[in-house]
This record gives structure tokens, sequence and C-alpha cells, in this order.
């Protein structure tokens, strides 16, 4: 007999579990709650986005966020059959986190042609420099392997990547229990830091738990 799923069970349940076509809504049904959801979406949002120098800025990825992207998409694309979006769900359910794991966008937020032609070539790599620090303790961070092969190239980087953090069990007591949290940008070229606020450390921590 199955035992009951817990409030601790469904939690793990949601951060594991991919998004599927029962998930996403059709555009006339999104249309009614887009309002409310997107203004949900963007206050979650503001607890995960982390800033980190003049230009990096990461947002750690949940179902809402996921989701929120779908949606968008098929509204802009409007797309109303089930392969088109069963393609966006194979490809965003990637950044869905796993049980022990955090998932975040990494933004290079160049707004300028020379902007992009300075930055892009010398960022090289950036998608395996962020880490998390824990009063002295590193997590440091792995380029998502769906996307790397289409966003790590040799000689100039994407302005996008998609970036995992293993956690181990000891490591999330710490993170719990740190005197300070930063996340860091660790790369040659772009050496920054930022510490994360309590808001965002709860975010966090509720995806580890």
């Amino acid at each position: 007999m199955k035992r009951p799923m817990t409030g601790k069970d469904a939690h793990l349940s949601a951060v594991k579990t991919p998004l599927t076509l029962d998930d996403i809504v059709d555009l006339r049904a999104y249309e009614r709650e887009r309002a409310g959801f997107r203004s949900r979406v963007i206050e979650v949002k503001q607890r995960r986005r982390v800033a980190v120098g003049p230009f990096v800025t990461f947002v750690f990825e949940n179902r809402d966020t996921v989701r929120f992207q779908i949606q968008e998409m098929a509204r802009a694309e409007r797309m109303l059959r089930d392969e088109q979006i069963q393609t966006e769900l194979d490809t965003y359910n990637a950044l869905l986190p796993s049980v022990g794991e955090l998932s975040a966008t990494m933004f290079l937020e160049l707004t300028t042609t020379t902007e992009l032609e300075e930055w892009l070539p010398k960022l090289v790599g950036i998608e395996r420099a962020a880490v998390l620090v824990a009063d002295d303790t590193e997590i440091a961070c792995t380029p998502e392997a769906a996307h790397a092969a289409q966003l790590t190239r040799e000689t100039i980087t994407s302005a996008v990547h998609y970036v995992r953090f293993a956690v181990m069990p000891d490591q999330i007591e710490l993170l719990r229990s740190a005197r300070s949290v930063r996340l860091a940008v660790a790369h040659p070229a772009y050496a920054h830091a930022t510490e994360l606020h309590e808001n965002t450390r709860k975010e966090l921590l509720a995806d580890l738990a």
C-alpha cells in the first residue's frame, strides 16, 4: 500500500517532477490567468535573482519560473499544437533542479554591440566560474549538460548560460547556518561577489529541503 505523501515528500516531488502538457494551459486560458501568474512570478524572481558585479545576473529556477517561460514562449509564438509545446517542455525541463541541486540561468547583460564584442571573447569559460561560498566553503557550479554543447565555445561565449550547483547534505546545513553566503564569479576577466539576501537564502534552502 502506498503511504500518504507528506509535505516534505510533496516538495521533493515538485522539485524533481518535469512539467508536462497538462501543466501548460491553452492560449485563451492563459490570457485569463496571465496577469495574476505573471505578477506572482515577478515576485518570485525578485527573491531568486542575484546580480554579481556590473552585468552578470543569475536567476535560480523552479517550476513556476520554468512554466512561465514556456507559457510566454507559447503565447509569443502562438503555439497551438501539442508537438510544439512538447518541444518547449523538452528544452526547459532541463532547467528544473533535481534533489540536492540548485539550477540557475546566468545572464551576461551586455546591451550594446561594443560591449558584446569586447566582453564575449573575454568571458569564455564563465559558465564554469560561478561558486557559492558559505563562510569558507565553496560549492562550484557546472554547466547544464543538455545546453553545454550549444553554449560552450572556445573563442567566444554566449550571453546566456545554464548552470547547476550540486549541494551535499552537510553543505545544505552550512547554507542554513553560515554567517555569510555569497554568490561569486571567479573568472580571470570578471571577479565579483554578492552577499545573498536572507529571502534568497530561504528560496534556495526550500529547493534543497
